[in-house]
């Protein structure tokens, strides 16, 4: 697929109100890139896709996605490195400053590339000729390139790494014409802003290559009864097993359903985690019979993928088979960042008490000299530490909480029952397996939870025993006791500067929500921007040191994206934990909403701004006040 082709369906998309008919142009825009149907069933595991078939691609850019969600490849460009070359593409008059300011104008950087003359210019397209739309001519740019260009970028290392990966983005916009040149920028920064979600892109590959239809909405079909229903189900069901909606649509189209149906968990590549709504003992027994409580912990998610070692045959000189106590233990942040190599302690303990292959849920939480849990601050200490981890260790000890087991032994253990993982997590793991309780008495629910609190927990967990394991669900099946102070993760999109002292460094951060539902679906509300990411719901300035602030302005100066006087915009990359009193209706934020006395707690290292807090549930806070 040409690359200006796929910028046109783009921006058909984007300009499209209505979710049936986007959903219908999204299922035609897969349709036109799926080429010839590769024999092989091509880019199923991450390798790169068939020559004659784009579809893999098209599905993740759509999402503004190069890679699967489980991959951990990142393009590493921020918006100075991406606003360096489309300076350089747009011509010697054109700085980086000058990007920041008609950003700073238009608020959106891909209005800002589609707004550059970027064909012509010195590099790749200067001696391609031009075309009537700005472009490089016969030189046309395909989605195929600009894959393989960002393969490369996301793959560099090393010294000179970084004037790379400026040379190959330059050399990508000056083939590109103004649409395209719009596409592009979004990609590279991960913010396509054309409202294809999740929910969006499984609907339109069920439609696409299932007969699925695209002619009733989600929420009013009857999966019982309803085909359609029973097909998106099972396009659901394949992308929260493999966390990749482009080998989703080649499956469905190679596969058909037996295909989808055949999918499975992967020991080694990381699921989305299963997640909890706020709730009450009285909520849980209304629902349900019974009641399995567990102790919520103040620490970090972790998914922990244990694989069998096959025992190498014995060679000519005598080499003795590996053991397969030695196999590969791979942890997981609940952002599916890889973060193996700064909890060593937590793969020893692994190795040492866990039987493979398996796949575990549970929580890294930081602990004293007598076990005694740490606040959550301490375990982000230790959360993505790439340097000094052997000293670190010393200073924080970590140790494993598991309380869910989603693969042993071969089986997928999603459709079990809650009870039945724990038993077999038991069974897999001989040690640092957390106690859970079945129970129909609130006061033995309560006690529990007393007992907990004591100890320096942050609560309980409330969950159907029945419950099935739910990847990347937030459902009414597992609930979190709601604390005292309520808090929100909230996403930094821009900050001021300090006065006095503190004037080198930022003073306040600018928090938004997400506009969206939490599937990636944008929020309808004529109050907000429609082409809007992010809605500011505050600034944060309390509950800061001066070390932290220090520590905050070095990590979000290399996002700032534009400066206006004391006023900087940062591009969506860091998350803050935001404690508050209250949620009341503003007119000064975007989202409508404000924060009584928002106080700053903590970055989250453990999650990324789309897993942040949304519009909507903001909007059920404020409800329930």
């Amino acid at each position: 697929m040409e690359f200006d082709t796929f910028a046109e369906r783009g921006e058909a998309i984007a300009a499209e109100p209505g979710a049936l008919d986007t959903v219908a142009l999204v299922a035609d825009a897969l349709t036109a890139a799926g080429g010839a149907t590769p024999a092989s069933g091509g880019d199923t595991e991450g390798a790169g896709p068939a020559a004659d078939d784009d579809l893999a691609i098209v599905a993740r850019f759509l999402r503004g996605a190069v890679f699967p969600g489980w991959d951990g490849r990142t393009l590493s460009v921020g918006p100075s490195l991406c606003h360096a070359a489309l300076a350089r593409a747009a011509g010697a008059n054109v700085t980086a400053g000058d990007i920041e300011d008609r950003l700073a104008e238009t608020g959106e950087i891909g209005a800002v590339a589609a707004g550059l003359d970027l064909g012509g210019q010195t590099g790749l397209g200067a001696f391609a000729g031009g075309d009537a739309t700005g472009g490089a001519g016969d030189d046309d740019l395909t989605v195929r390139d600009v894959y393989d260009e960002l393969v490369a970028v996301a793959e560099a290392t090393g010294d000179g790494s970084e004037s790379f990966r400026e040379d190959a983005l330059f050399g990508l916009f000056t083939r590109a014409g103004p649409v395209e040149a719009k596409y592009l920028a979004r990609l590279v920064l991960g913010e396509m802003r054309i409202g294809v979600g999740s929910g969006t892109l499984r609907d339109a590959t069920a439609a696409a290559f299932l007969g699925a239809s695209v002619t009733t909405p989600t929420e009013e079909r009857d999966d019982d009864d309803d085909r359609t229903g029973e097909l998106v189900a099972l396009v659901e069901r394949a992308l929260q097993v493999t966390n990749d909606h482009g080998r989703v649509a080649r499956i469905a189209r190679d596969e058909g359903e037996s295909g989808l149906r055949e999918v499975s968990l992967s020991v080694g590549r990381p699921v989305r985690s299963m997640l909890a709504q706020a709730g009450t003992v009285a909520d849980a027994l209304d629902a349900w019979d019974a009641v399995a409580v567990e102790t919520k912990y103040d620490g970090a998610r972790v998914q922990i993928h244990y694989e069998d070692r096959v025992d190498d045959e014995e060679g000519e000189d005598g080499a003795t088979p590996a053991d397969p106590a030695d196999g590969p233990v791979s942890i997981y942040s609940r952002n599916m960042e890889d973060v193996t190599a700064a909890l060593p302690e937590l793969v020893e303990h692994v190795r040492e008490h866990a039987t493979a292959p398996a796949i575990l849920d549970g929580e890294a939480v930081a602990v004293d000299d007598d076990g005694e849990p740490l606040p959550f601050q301490e375990i982000l200490r230790r959360f993505r530490r790439k340097h000094d981890v052997d000293r670190m260790r010393e200073e924080v000890r970590v140790e494993l909480r598991a309380f869910d087991c989603l693969h042993a032994g071969g089986d997928d253990l999603l459709d079990a029952p809650l009870t039945g993982r724990h038993e077999r997590l038991s069974a897999v793991l001989g040690e640092g397996v957390s106690e859970l309780r079945v129970s129909d008495d609130a006061e033995e629910i309560e006690a529990f939870e007393a007992a907990a609190l004591a100890a320096g927990h942050e609560g309980v967990m409330l969950k159907r025993p029945e419950s099935t394991y739910d990847p990347g669900n937030r459902g009414r099946e597992w609930l979190k006791r709601k604390p005292d102070v309520e808090t929100l993760d909230l996403v930094v999109t821009g900050a001021e500067w300090g006065e006095g002292r503190r004037a080198e460094l930022f003073g306040t951060f600018e928090v938004s929500v997400r506009v969206d539902d939490g599937d990636g679906e944008r929020d309808a509300d004529e109050s907000v921007d429609s082409g809007a990411a992010y809605a500011t719901v505050g600034n944060v300035a309390t509950g800061i040191t001066d070390e932290e602030l220090a520590d905050l302005t070095e990590r979000l100066e290399p996002h700032v994206r534009a400066e206006s006087g004391q006023s900087v915009t940062v591009a969506p990359e860091v998350v803050f934990e935001v404690g508050y009193e209250e949620i009341q209706t503003s007119p000064t934020y975007e989202s409508g909403h404000a924060l009584r006395f928002p106080r700053f707690l903590a970055v989250r290292e453990d999650k990324a701004p789309e897993a942040a807090d949304s519009l909507a549930r903001v909007r059920r806070l404020a409800s329930d006040e």
